[in-house]
């Protein structure tokens, strides 16, 4: 089972949610972004996993339906529309976002509309946790990527030379405040990790302590990958006593890929600029067999919100086998950065029970099930 990362933010102080029913339920709305592809098709197997959950739990649902995406932006001219952020920061205690279809060519007036959410909402950091289940290859390890910056501020120019030749520049930026934001985010989450795994008898790949491994390319970019390691560097630093069971390593990121596939077993909490962490954290979902099974987090002080890995996947968009996975752990993630450990252990619970099992997959993994047969699925281990 994913390991609860619910403590590892201390600073997050989430919405209580609305005031609890006659029934004694407490009632969380949740803002439903489904955005474009299959995104439209997962999305709602989130819903589905909340509204099973049982009375125990002590929680009942509100959906919030919201738009947003390319999609939106051909119907209305508007990729993230004012109202969906409305919604968002005022009436809602967390939400799911789907996938979204950004052009690769550019598209005059569009910009992303996750990144642009990432920024307005204050989500500086994405937490991906990738972990094997079963007889796959031992895999356990959690991607800390920084949300808001680096190549990803997008202030892009082209211009043409006397030669009539064109030279494209973009603007890598790198803050000392959200490189010290997202060091505390891997350092909090590694001691949480190292906490949970003490209190375990289940065997562990990390015996010897929690790790955090520094990503970066300062060894070329001295100016803005230097800053990102040292000041992630200065959180261990300042917080010695805290971190005092964390080891800290560093690799370059071209040497982090290379290991990452030849020995994941060795690395535990990986943290990295927006865009090597980005880079990472797709590519290790081809060690534990899919995109359509990875889950993070984009998470703030007040807000999260819960994010499959995978793309809006328009070659299989409407064929119902689109893996259900990602999203159902997101959603679990979602509840367990809003505080509802509980909940989330459970969902986490049964998909690993299903995962394991191996009966139902969807074609990603080699299997033929639809994106239904696995969600009810792993409902009924609820």
């Amino acid at each position: 089972m994913l390991p609860s990362l619910r403590p590892v933010l201390e600073r997050i102080a989430f919405k209580a949610g609305s005031p609890a029913s006659s029934r004694g339920l407490k009632t969380l709305k949740i803002g439903l972004i489904p955005g474009d592809g299959i995104g439209k098709e997962v999305i709602p197997t989130g819903r589905q996993v909340l509204e099973a959950l049982p009375v125990e739990d002590g929680l009942k649902f509100q959906f919030v339906d919201l738009i947003a995406g390319f999609e939106c932006f051909k119907a209305t001219g508007v990729a993230l529309p004012e109202e969906t952020v409305k919604l968002l920061q005022e009436e809602c205690d967390g939400a799911l976002f789907g996938a979204v279809s950004s052009p690769t060519t550019k598209v005059v007036g569009y910009s992303s509309p996750i990144v642009a959410l990432r920024k307005k909402l204050g989500l500086y950091a994405n937490v991906r946790p990738v972990k094997s289940v079963g007889d796959d290859r031992p895999v356990d390890m959690v991607i800390v990527r920084e949300n808001t910056e680096d190549l990803y501020v997008k202030e892009e120019k082209i211009w043409t030379l006397e030669d009539g030749s064109k030279v494209a520049e973009a603007i890598k930026r790198i803050t000392e405040k959200a490189s010290y934001n997202i060091g505390k985010v891997a350092f909090d989450l590694a001691v949480q990790r190292g906490a949970s795994r003490a209190a375990s008898a289940i065997p562990t790949l990390h015996p010897n302590g929690p790790i955090v491994t520094i990503t970066h390319k300062s060894n070329v970019l001295s100016t803005t990958d230097g800053l990102f390691r040292e000041t992630v560097r200065k959180v261990y630093e300042h917080n010695k006593d805290k971190y005092e069971a964390v080891q800290v390593q560093e690799q370059i990121v071209d040497s982090m890929v290379y290991r990452m596939f030849r020995e994941p077993e060795i690395f535990d909490v990986v943290v990295a600029p927006n865009l090597y962490g980005d880079i990472l954290s797709d590519g290790a979902a081809a060690l534990v067999g899919s995109l359509g099974v990875i889950p993070s987090a984009n998470v703030g002080d007040t807000f999260v919100i819960g994010e499959p890995c995978h793309g809006s996947a328009p070659d299989i968009e409407g064929k119902n086998i689109a893996n259900p996975i990602a999203t159902i752990r997101s959603t679990a993630l979602m509840l367990e950065f809003m505080g509802y450990a509980k909940p989330a252990a459970r969902i986490h619970a049964a998909v690993d029970a299903h995962m394991v099992e191996k009966k139902l997959s969807t074609p990603d993994l080699g299997g033929s099930a639809t994106t239904m047969q696995v969600t009810e699925d792993i409902i009924k281990r609820l």
